[in-house]
């Protein structure tokens, strides 16, 4: 039988195994987790859980700020039965419990690009076996990038 301190020992092995952005994003999840458990019902939980993610969308770097506006209006407009909410302290979008799409900030995570990502619940699936999950928003995106991802969106809800 391991002792206390050995037991410590272990769980501080684990921990190194992952990066402080890596251990910070862990935390940041069991907050929202917990949040979720104790919030409201409805519309108030809905209302609380958008201005949480209108909230982080402010607070992001402008060039990163810019995107994720223009992703939250996307998915909002396209996909209205999504539910904002924070996933791992980005902005997402879930059907119930389950996010189906996302936006994670570039510069917030120090890459030089943000991503907007798609979840095992988006309606993607091909025959070929072969779909991709994820696309690099850089600063500049064309607009039929934006309407490419509009119907993506629109598939993924389908």
């Amino acid at each position: 039988m391991a002792t206390r301190s050995e037991g410590r020992d272990a769980g501080a092995a684990a921990a190194a195994g992952f990066s402080e952005a890596e251990r910070a994003a862990m935390k940041q999840r069991a907050k929202e987790l917990k949040a979720e458990a104790g919030s409201g019902r409805g519309k108030d939980k809905a209302a609380a859980a958008e201005a949480e993610v209108l909230e982080k969308i402010a607070g992001m770097p402008e060039e990163d700020r810019a995107l994720a506006e223009r992703v939250h209006a996307l998915v909002t407009t396209v996909a209205p039965d999504l539910a904002p909410k924070l996933y791992y302290g980005q902005p997402a979008y879930a059907r119930g419990k389950k996010v189906v799409c996302f936006f994670r900030s570039g510069r917030g995570d120090g890459e030089r690009y943000s991503t907007f990502g798609l979840s095992q619940e988006a309606n993607l699936d091909e025959g070929s076996g072969l779909w991709p999950t994820s696309y690099a928003l850089a600063d500049e995106i064309s607009e039929q990038a934006w309407q490419h991802l509009a119907e993506l969106v629109e598939r993924a809800v389908s």
